[in-house]
């Protein structure tokens, strides 16, 4: 018969690091395809106003500006010490974080141009600008979840230090 503890232990609890990561970026995920969903029904004249357009990617923008800040700022910082071969990938990543907030950056700049009106058609340039915009973050984002989960989940499941909740964004996944 086997010996299972009743009550998690800290080792239980440090464990899920790497679990955690994937948990935000599957929630991430889920929000980018919604976002993305939303942006195809307003350009087909269907779907949100640009207001609720707007707000979603503005709170999918904070979320992931937040997940990436608690990265840089505490986690890839705990991985390098604890697991010095993994800098030139941590550094990798940290790098894509940068190109992420550029292209946050100028869809937020294009969807704060939307059109006040629901019915408002966009011109074909403008619309193809911007799914063009967020087709390329979709594409950055999913190598850069991809890689990562690859790389860390493993490292992060064996750290023994505590990390910053914003990391796995308990408050706006529920998970």
């Amino acid at each position: 018969m086997r010996n299972t503890p009743t009550t998690p232990g800290p080792a239980d609890r440090l464990t899920a690091f790497g679990n955690q990561l994937v948990d935000v970026h599957l929630w991430l995920r889920e929000e980018l395809a919604r976002l993305r969903s939303g942006l195809d029904a307003f350009l087909s004249g269907e779907g949100e106003r640009p207001r609720d357009l707007r707000a979603h990617c503005l709170a999918f923008c904070s979320a992931l500006t937040r997940h990436h800040t608690a990265e840089d700022g505490g986690v890839f910082p705990a991985l390098a010490g604890a697991r010095p071969e993994l800098r030139p990938v941590l550094d990798e990543l940290a790098h894509d974080h940068t190109q992420v907030e550029e292209v946050l950056g100028r869809l937020q700049t294009l969807l704060d141009g939307l059109p006040a009106a629901p019915a408002a058609p966009l011109g074909p340039e403008e619309a193809r600008r911007v799914s063009g915009e967020l087709d390329g973050l979709i594409a950055l984002v999913e190598s850069h979840f991809t890689y990562e989960e690859k790389k860390l989940v493993a490292a992060l499941n064996g750290l023994s230090v505590p990390l910053s909740e914003d990391f796995a964004l308990h408050d706006l996944t529920g998970r």
